[in-house]
């Protein structure tokens, strides 16, 4: 499996990173084991989560995802095979990113994940109360300490991550190596300036929504089938314009051409996108988990990909 860099981290990740946002929420614990036992066994190595994710089920807390995934690796073992993401920031418990917060909340997501160190840490959205110099510090003490290996920044426009990569350079402070953002065929929002600078200072995107919140599977063609999941509501905006149905049918004329499911297609568009590590997917199933890693084994030519960027534009 292609490995690709995340930033100048030194870690290396296969082009697509399974999300765990659906890790003890829609997907108990026994599904996101078998989850998550197939996607390593396909070859994949990377895995995504935030201390926030199931907070807003009613009653939740959060860190549900985080405790799932620690109970995994406790349980295999394979610490060592797999790259650890997870976020500090948008956790209601535990927001912004003082200096304070991000060491407090790191332990309690070591504690979570039943590991020594993370991977990634991601500051989950920007904190303009807080100095980015006191935040990168405090990231910095924690790499010191072997408790993290590399930070990344999720939802950050390009002044601030600009300023931030410009901070980490006038002192002995970490850079973000990594930027998540939202990317797919229907939101094309982070390509110009922002793009640009993830190229020009070696910043690797692993970005989420690469299907639209599901509306690039072609699950959703008419208003009367928003009704079929709870997401079907946010899918009104993709139908009420030409755009929607614009993508999705070239999107059926390549998935015609090529073999592959409209889904596969989306994600492995994403995958092909100047500085993209690899796009961000969840699965509830073994099915879709298996529909998913199958983008990573397609390769879009050039042709397919020129008639998606004019659909999409």
């Amino acid at each position: 499996m292609e490995q690709r860099p995340l930033g100048r981290s030194g870690l290396s990740i296969a082009p697509l990173m399974l999300g765990g946002n659906v890790f003890g929420w829609t997907a108990d614990e026994a599904t996101s084991h078998a989850i998550l036992d197939a996607f390593i066994a396909g070859g994949f190595n990377a895995i995504d989560t935030a201390d926030v994710y199931s907070a807003w089920v009613p009653g939740n807390t959060g860190g549900d995802s985080e405790k799932v995934i620690g109970t995994w690796l406790k349980a295999r073992g394979r610490r060592d095979d797999v790259i650890i993401a997870t976020k500090v920031g948008m956790w209601p418990v535990q927001p912004g990113l003082s200096a304070k917060n991000i060491v407090a909340a790191c332990e309690a997501s070591l504690q979570r994940l039943q590991t020594d160190y993370i991977d990634l840490y991601q500051s989950h959205r920007d904190d303009p109360e807080t100095p980015q110099d006191e935040t990168l510090e405090a990231f910095g003490r924690l790499v010191a300490a072997g408790k993290v290996r590399a930070i990344g920044a999720s939802n950050f426009e390009t002044d601030r991550l600009g300023s931030a990569e410009a901070a980490s350079k006038t002192g002995s402070l970490p850079r973000y190596d990594t930027l998540q953002p939202a990317y797919n065929l229907m939101d094309r929002g982070i390509e110009g300036p922002l793009q640009q600078l993830c190229l020009a200072e070696n910043v690797s995107i692993i970005s989420y929504y690469g299907l639209a919140s599901g509306f690039l599977t072609g699950k959703y063609r008419s208003l009367a089938d928003l009704g079929k999941s709870p997401r079907g509501g946010g899918m009104k905006k993709h139908l009420e314009g030409e755009k929607g149905p614009k993508v999705l049918a070239v999107l059926d004329a390549v998935a015609a051409e090529t073999g592959a499911t409209p889904a596969q297609i989306a994600l492995a568009w994403v995958m092909a996108r100047p500085a993209v590590a690899a796009p961000i997917a969840s699965a509830t199933s073994l099915a879709q988990l298996e529909e998913l890693m199958g983008a990573a084994r397609l390769s879009l030519d050039p042709a397919h990909i020129a008639r998606l960027d004019a659909a999409s534009a």
